[in-house]
């Protein structure tokens, strides 16, 4: 296979700021201690913090013909992504989102729909995207053109090329379950975060959620809790994984880094709970720092990391 992943779906530029207490009144200027700009979405994340930890990564997505595609489309190449199928879409930005980070955590944000919501993927990519042992669709809910049929297609012909499939949405609401729903039974591993899972299914305890997708058709549920850890579960077993104790910064791209890390220890052939543990790991290490591929280094590096974080007392 040429590829280890295909990451399919939301790019965004994320321009974030932090502490940012207020914003000053009028034309004063407040000084803060740190901006970055990354490579961010729920496919775009994903994509760097995979090629960081050594996976071959192909970027499916779209960025516009503008100022932040440049900087979107090199930062990807410069963290070894193959970028051939990215598409640059006139009459449209970038999609991009500006970030204000709360000294407390909190991230506000400021969100400029564009290219992410136009793309369509034609069947003459599929020889490309498919050339992969994963196949990564994240950002259901904000792909307006993907959404839908189109992803529906995409997923069940991944899944007759013996592609093992996940899957991430964003920004759902009460109508997002029939996007979602027709897709289950072509998802190996569904990675939302609980509270997503929840307002799709309407139910409340991880194990009552997971219920609601494996009944229609999801193959495993992982579901992220933040600071609570994370829940996964199958048709064999089930179990919880605390997440780590570490000094959190901004907790930005946390669940992209959580999908890259569980794909990343699947492709070494990890067991689900060694999978599980590594995925918060790595996420763990982005918490650290500001933006969504902070504190990742390498595969080797977020092992070292992983066995000398403590896991925190768990608390459902």
């Amino acid at each position: 296979m040429k590829y280890d992943v295909s990451v399919v779906g939301l790019y965004i530029l994320d321009v974030l700021g932090r502490p940012v207490a207020h914003i000053p009144e009028a034309g004063n200027v407040e000084f803060i201690d740190q901006i970055r700009l990354t490579v961010a979405g729920t496919a775009g994340g994903s994509a760097v913090d995979c090629a960081k930890l050594g996976m071959k990564t192909l970027a499916v997505g779209a960025v516009g013909n503008d100022e932040k595609a440049g900087f979107v489309v090199s930062t990807l190449e410069k963290f070894g992504v193959d970028t051939s199928l990215m598409q640059h879409l006139d009459a449209v930005p970038t999609s991009s989102t500006i970030l204000c980070i709360r000294p407390n955590g909190d991230r506000p944000a400021l969100h400029q729909r564009g290219a992410s919501g136009h793309f369509s993927i034609p069947e003459s990519f599929y020889p490309q995207i498919f050339d992969t042992q994963f196949l990564h669709m994240g950002g259901t809910g904000l792909l307006d053109a993907m959404d839908g049929k189109p992803t529906l297609a995409l997923l069940q012909n991944a899944k007759a090329r013996q592609c093992t499939t996940s899957f991430d949405l964003i920004a759902p609401n009460s109508r997002t379950i029939d996007l979602v729903e027709p897709l289950l039974p072509y998802i190996d591993y569904f990675i939302p975060s609980i509270e997503e899972a929840r307002l799709l299914s309407r139910l409340f305890t991880p194990e009552d959620v997971a219920q609601f997708f494996l009944d229609r058709g999801a193959s495993t549920c992982v579901f992220t809790m933040g600071a609570a850890g994370s829940f996964v579960s199958n048709r064999t077993t089930k179990f919880y994984v605390p997440a780590y104790e570490v000094a959190v910064v901004d907790t930005t791209g946390c669940g992209d880094a959580y999908t890259a890390g569980f794909l990343a220890a699947l492709h070494h052939d990890f067991d689900l709970e060694t999978t599980a543990r590594f995925a918060t790991a790595t996420s763990a290490l982005v918490a650290t720092g500001l933006g969504s591929d902070a504190g990742i280094v390498s595969f080797d590096h977020t092992w070292e990391s992983m066995g000398k974080l403590k896991a925190k007392v768990f608390q459902r």
